[in-house]
């Protein structure tokens, strides 16, 4: 009897072998890949610096934020900056703005950019 019992929870712990590798797999390459599309409007946003929109007229702000993190597993740094420049750009094209200028670091996956039109 314990024989079996020891057969059953082998063979169980076989089954679910294939879909928690699926799972981590699917995980890894989440943190890898970018979620954020730019909307037609953000792709007529650049991302300027502070001294470059001296001229021009400031509309408003984004702060925005994506996941720093899935489950346990970090997402890199550049992929995390490009995803809120992306976003901060889809929100400025949406509020007239084609420039967005960042005006602060990232923390815990948000950041503050000012929208601007030029």
């Amino acid at each position: 009897m314990a024989r079996t019992t020891t057969h059953f929870l082998g063979r169980r712990a076989a089954d679910l072998r294939w879909p928690l590798l699926a799972a981590l797999v699917l995980l890894v390459s989440a943190c890898g890949n970018s979620w954020v599309q730019l909307t037609p409007a953000g792709e007529q946003v650049s991302v300027a610096r502070a001294a470059d929109v001296t001229n021009c007229r400031r509309i408003g702000v984004a702060n925005v934020n994506a996941l720093d993190s899935i489950g346990f597993v970090n997402r890199g740094a550049n992929r995390l900056q490009e995803e809120l420049v992306d976003l901060a750009r889809n929100e400025a094209g949406e509020a007239g703005g084609n420039r967005v200028v960042p005006e602060s670091t990232i923390d815990e996956g948000r950041q503050t950019f000012g929208i601007y039109r030029c």
